[in-house]
């Protein structure tokens, strides 16, 4: 009892719960052992007593709920309907509206139905698979695929189903026979020993394979063995997989469809799943600094990450093959054939602790690397900058992949501190404008935005909270000193979502700044808090029960209007490959509404050619030859999005691709264009650069990205139109905002 209400006072965002319900809560759970089918009920009980209590619009569990998960399970567990059977799914159905009963009397009979079939069935798919591959295809036979699955109905006997896998893996050997069919003709034409610029990317790769290429031509049949092995080859490692998720794998996707069924952001996160969250938040973990991969039975390196203990230690490389893990002195144990999650977690382990690796290198040879864990940075994770000369005037970029925070250590760094020192790096380049690039940014903690907002305006409110049965609550930024007072952009895109829509809306609101990018953002309106499900157990045995996330509350702009659906709509419209494509928030299933409520109080920021600058870029996008290619390859992305139908019979494959190729390359300027702009780190990174090669390996690549982005070079001439005094700014103290800088790295 005492637990509970220490959780419900730590997380308030849940509401009404009553004493009652707390007790019968904590009394209701015995102590089981693991893997017991006890805690997959009490999983359920949780969700659904999380949920109902703290959800800001939950659902009635009733037969039209019972419907929805329904069909979101079957779909998770058989997307391309190769696994089960109608006869399955003619069984299945008889529990489409028993699942609210069942989830209400922790009945697991329709999921244990539902796994155990599909174990069966996926054993039979892979002797599937493995027959169909065994002998050649016959290519010249006139047959066609139709790959819309949501439309095709599941098979009604094995025979079907096996000629439905067969169906599609000949689409995918046939698509890789052309090619290398392709290749050899043009490697016996001399194609490639004419490289030139007007060879699509794809024929550049094949040139340069070419180049290295020193075996004779092969025969059409060697060619087409070549495709069913490694066709082969990726569905044994796609099985092997497979073979290594257990039932509770399965079953989170079950809990999954469940949680769903109240909204798309509300879900169960498995341990594993909620360490995975907590490192893409922070960015963090402890643990040696390196990624892996399984290849079949085997665990391999992939990456160092720099910095990480592994890269400092300069032994352990990619491409080593790691067969054993041992902690400190004791023995090592065997990893080939485990889990790839549970490799990982006896490679992780606390600070200052030691784990020995025994690997086989790429030379064959044996070595066993010592390595201290330590604190590992994921640099990806954080915001960075790059500094720019446009018509002999310096401007500063800011990427901010997501809104990270550390929830456990808030003296630990954040997005808004980082970014507050990447200013004031600007700014010692003495910088006249500002982009803050949010593309592909799906969002992150809500303190964050609010911290980075007060960065560019005096004071006042960012963001409006609201939570059911409670009024409004206005979250603002109260110091009226400013980092920024000059020229801003803010760039977004489709895939801008939820913290990245309060900031740009914040923005554009106070008219702070210009907002350019795709049509509108994605439309994420909604407020995710996340609860650790061991925090409502006492002295229970099952082991990690993961954690929930769900919708607590909803944001709006401080003008009142929500970013839910709508999303945040660009002050200049630039197009992109999915202009002509409905993608978003608004096309997921059971999204909240859009609303409104009352406008805050606050004072536009004054930029006296605030529409000019608008009205000037819209006319250079207008007149803009690139811009009008894009536009006319998203229509044709588009109407190709419609086409399901391939022919399966070779030289109607090949005429089709030929086509499709002619098709391309009408659009292959979009992929060659260099805006002729350079773009370069600041001296705090150059340090690092020289003694960290991968480091600088990826600033390079950021840079030459940049150089090569038509987006970027029209947020620069915003910058640039928005130079002519056109902000009046506040009077800046002489040192950046209180609280939001910390101090300069």
């Amino acid at each position: 009892m005492n637990a509970i209400w220490s959780f419900m006072k730590r997380n308030y965002k849940i509401i009404g719960v009553v004493a009652v319900l707390s007790i019968a809560l904590l009394s209701f759970f015995p102590l089981k052992e693991k893997n017991d089918p006890e805690k997959d009920k009490m999983l359920i009980e949780l969700l659904t007593f999380i949920v109902e209590k703290g959800h800001f619009d939950p659902k009635d569990i009733d037969d039209n709920f019972s419907k929805g998960v329904y069909t979101e399970y079957i779909n998770g567990l058989d997307p391309s309907k190769r696994i089960f059977l109608q006869s399955d799914i003619d069984e299945f159905s008889k529990y489409e509206t028993l699942i609210d009963d069942q989830i209400k009397n922790k009945d697991l009979s329709f999921f244990d139905l539902t796994y155990n079939r599909l174990m069966d069935r996926t054993k039979e798919s892979e002797a599937f698979y493995k027959d169909i591959l065994d002998k050649p295809f016959d290519y010249t036979v006139d047959e066609e695929i139709n790959t819309d699955y949501e439309k095709t109905p599941y098979a009604s006997n094995k025979a079907e189903l096996k000629d439905r896998w067969r169906k599609q893996i000949k689409l995918s050997t046939l698509s890789s026979l052309n090619d290398k069919l392709k290749y050899e003709e043009d490697k016996k034409n001399g194609v490639f020993e004419k490289a030139n610029d007007s060879l699509t990317a794809s024929e550049k790769k094949r040139a340069e394979k070419a180049k290295k290429d020193k075996e004779g031509p092969k025969s059409y049949e060697e060619l087409e063995k070549e495709t069913r092995e490694s066709s082969l080859k990726s569905l044994n490692e796609l099985y092997s997989f497979m073979k290594d998720l257990n039932r509770d794998d399965y079953f989170a996707i079950y809990l999954n469809a469940i949680a769903e069924g109240f909204d798309p952001h509300t879900n169960y996160m498995a341990p594993d799943d909620k360490e995975k969250f907590d490192v893409s938040m922070s960015g963090k973990f402890f643990g040696i600094g390196a990624r892996l991969q399984k290849k079949n039975d085997f665990t391999e390196i992939t990456e160092l990450i720099s910095g990480g203990p592994a890269w400092r230690g300069k032994e352990l490389e990619a491409g080593d093959v790691v067969m054993k893990v041992a902690q400190g002195d004791a023995e090592p144990v065997d990893i080939v054939g485990m889990r790839l999650d549970d490799v990982v977690k006896k490679i992780k382990g606390p600070k200052d602790t030691e784990v020995r690796l025994t690997v086989k290198k790429s030379d064959g040879t044996i070595k066993v690397i010592s390595i201290i864990r330590d604190e590992v940075e994921i640099e990806e994770t954080y915001a960075k900058s790059s500094v720019v000369e446009k018509d002999g005037k310096k401007y500063g970029v800011i990427y901010l992949p997501k809104f990270y925070i550390n929830f456990e250590n808030k003296d630990d760094r954040d997005a808004a501190k980082d970014v507050a020192i990447e200013v004031e790096r600007l700014k010692q380049e003495g910088i006249q404008g500002i982009v803050m690039d949010v593309r592909d940014n799906g969002g992150g903690s809500l303190k964050t935005v609010v911290d980075i907002a007060g960065l560019f305006i005096k004071e006042g409110p960012i963001v409006q909270v609201k939570t059911t049965g409670k009024n409004k609550e206005v979250l603002s930024d109260k110091d009226s000193r400013i980092q920024w007072d000059g020229p801003l952009v803010v760039m977004i895109n489709n895939f801008s979502a939820s913290a990245s829509e309060i900031l740009a809306a914040a923005i554009q609101d106070y008219k702070r700044g210009v907002i350019i990018g795709s049509k509108q953002s994605y439309g994420k309106g909604t407020v995710q808090n996340v609860y650790g499900l061991n925090d409502f157990i006492r002295n229970s045995s099952v082991g990690d029960l993961g954690a929930l996330k769900t919708t607590t509350q909803k944001f709006y702009r401080i003008n009142g209007g929500s970013t839910q659906l709508k999303g945040v709509s660009s002050d200049v419209n630039m197009p992109d490959r999915f202009s002509h494509i409905e993608i978003g928030e608004r096309d997921m299933k059971n999204a909240m509404p859009w609303d409104k409520i009352d406008a805050a109080k606050y004072e536009p920021w004054k930029i006296e050619n605030y529409d000019a600058v608008i009205a000037n870029s819209k006319k250079r996008l207008e007149q803009n030859a690139q811009f009008q290619l894009i536009d006319e390859n998203a229509k044709w992305i588009s109407k190709r999005r419609d086409e399901n139908v391939y022919s399966l019979q070779l030289d109607k494959f090949k005429k089709e691709q030929e086509n499709l190729d002619t098709e391309a390359k009408k659009y292959k300027p979009i992929s060659d264009y260099k805006n002729k702009l350079q773009f370069k780190s600041l001296p705090s990174e150059m340090a690092l650069m020289e003694k960290d090669s991968l480091f600088k390996e990826k600033r390079v690549r950021w840079h030459e990205s940049l150089a090569k982005d038509v987006y970027v070079e029209e947020a620069l001439n915003v910058l640039s139109d928005m130079q002519s005094k056109n902000v009046v700014k506040a009077k800046l103290p002489a040192k950046g905002k209180k609280g939001k800088l910390v101090g300069s790295l």
